[in-house]
């Protein structure tokens, strides 16, 4: 069964550019994995004259892990790379898999490694399972 893993990107402050370049140079990073697609999340259209942006939208993506035992620990092992290069301004992330959720945000490193790990290590169990 195709596994799907929904990324949410943020930051606070940051204007729908900064967001959609971040979201982008994220995507570029990712499809260099063993995963078969990664696409932003299209979000609802703005009615017209609408001012608003939903930053939440310009930052989803949506990656098909396909069969790959490994790809859902490569993903993982990218997103701790990037949030490590985020020094000045450090994005938060959501991460959903199946029915689990996992928040980044304003973690220390060792907090984040403990967290990606453990997400890793409950999805690595169910699909050994199946």
């Amino acid at each position: 069964m195709e596994k799907e893993l929904r990324i949410l990107l943020s930051e606070e402050g940051a204007d729908p550019e900064r967001v959609a370049d971040l979201t982008n140079y994220l995507r570029e990073e990712l499809l260099q994995l063993d995963v078969d697609d990664v696409t932003a999340v299209p979000g609802e259209e703005v009615p017209p004259g609408a001012r608003a942006v939903d930053v939440t939208q310009i930052g989803s993506l949506l990656v098909a892990l396909g069969t790959s035992a490994t790809a859902l620990s490569q993903v993982v092992t990218v997103l701790r790379g990037w949030l490590g290069r985020s020094h000045h301004a450090r994005p938060s992330l959501r991460l959903a898999l199946d029915d689990d959720v996992l928040d980044i945000s304003e973690a220390s490193d060792d907090q984040v490694a403990a967290a990606f790990d453990l997400f890793v290590q409950r999805h690595s169990t169910v699909e050994s399972q199946t």
